[in-house]
């Protein structure tokens, strides 16, 4: 079967001493970065999600734009859902200096933009809310893709990487109590860190709208980009001039565009395709609406 967008490939497992080392260099590099927090960048757009859509192949193109300066060490820094409480220097800390943003300015004419990518923001009950209060003017792309490839995708990587290890079917049914009350207890104590809400929900994550509309309700809808993953991986050129647009930058011709993270699977069977496809139809209903036209799968 050929890779899928969002899916993610068999890696190559590092020795722990090269884990030891690169966290070690990590570590050093966010404390130089707090430290120097109040002459870095501010993020300009955030890739929220969704998990399993393509997010991290929408990064690295949008990377190849001169005018992109992305977050250092890694795409995804999760300050907005995992690390809140490490306070707002240390997330700053993640991007380029505003001198290397002045140099590329006059390099390129052009003013960059900086961002990041934690496709759980969309999903984690409180990002919204803070990604709403501390970057008032932040611009948000979101990747959606079919719900029940999405759902198996997630899981596949899930069992992967260890955070999973019941069938799909079972995993599915489990869901509803794993989830029970996760969502309170996040928002009671947001210190709390939710395994299944990060981990093993499949079937919800992939209910796109109730997070739209809810990012939509703190921010606005004119600052949320909703793009297709199939398309973008069908037909790359003009979705990401779109997201160029949004994100109010010039055409780059010269881009090249990948799929990153594929990992091989079998295929669902027909019968939990058609169930897992009867779940998400009223929730793809009322995202048709929000989006103004019928998303790619249900044509």
């Amino acid at each position: 079967m050929s890779p899928t967008p969002g899916d993610s490939a068999d890696r190559p497992v590092d020795s722990p001493l090269l884990t030891k080392l690169r966290r070690r260099a990590r570590a050093t590099t966010r404390q130089a970065g707090r430290l120097s927090s109040s002459a870095r960048m501010t993020p300009d757009f955030l890739i929220v999600g969704a998990q399993r859509c393509g997010t991290t192949s929408m990064f690295k193109t949008l990377s190849q734009h001169p005018a992109v300066l992305p977050a250092v060490l890694h795409k995804g820094v999760h300050y907005f859902d995992k690390h809140y409480g490490r306070g707002m220097a240390w997330y700053r800390g993640h991007f380029p200096l505003l001198a290397t943003a002045w140099r590329v300015e006059r390099r390129c004419g052009t003013r960059p933009v900086t961002g990041e990518s934690s496709p759980y923001y969309m999903f984690h009950p409180l990002s919204g809310e803070r990604i709403a209060r501390d970057l008032p003017d932040v611009r948000m792309v979101v990747l959606l893709r079919d719900p029940v490839e999405r759902a198996y995708s997630a899981y596949t990587h899930e069992r992967a990487r260890g955070y999973e290890s019941e069938t799909f079917e079972r995993a599915l049914e489990l869901e509803p109590a794993r989830l029970a009350g996760e969502h309170d207890r996040i928002k009671a104590d947001p210190s709390y860190d939710s395994y299944h809400m990060q981990h093993n929900a499949y079937l919800t994550r992939g209910q796109y709208i109730d997070q739209l509309e809810r990012l939509e309700r703190l921010v606005g809808r004119d600052r949320i980009h909703a793009v297709d993953s199939q398309r973008f991986f069908t037909d790359p050129s003009p979705v990401y001039a779109e997201v160029l647009d949004f994100l109010g930058l010039p055409p780059y011709p010269e881009t090249h565009f990948d799929r990153h993270n594929a990992r091989h699977r079998s295929a669902l069977s027909p019968d939990l395709r058609e169930r897992l496809d009867a779940h998400f139809q009223p929730y793809d209903e009322r995202l048709a609406r929000w989006l103004g036209e019928t998303p790619g799968w249900r044509r």
